[in-house]
């Protein structure tokens, strides 16, 4: 999945699949996860949200089933 950097101090990069429904963020620890069933409007609130970090805690992660990419 392609990602695009992104400002943010914890987050350095995100992508989302539409077909999928999966969001994929990239942590700057060099991490990645992806996040399933991500609706659309889910994805763009999150692009578009004044601190990345503090959304997906509040509104993506417990929300959302999770697996780490190697």
């Amino acid at each position: 999945m392609e990602r695009r950097p992104v400002a943010s101090t914890s987050i350095a990069a995100i992508g989302y699949d539409a077909d999928r429904r999966v969001l994929e963020v990239e942590f700057h620890n060099g991490g990645v996860y992806q996040y399933l069933d991500v609706p659309k409007k889910v994805y763009w609130q999150f692009a578009s949200a004044p601190s990345l970090g503090a959304f997906l805690n509040h509104e993506i992660k417990d929300r959302y089933s999770a697996r780490e990419v190697d």
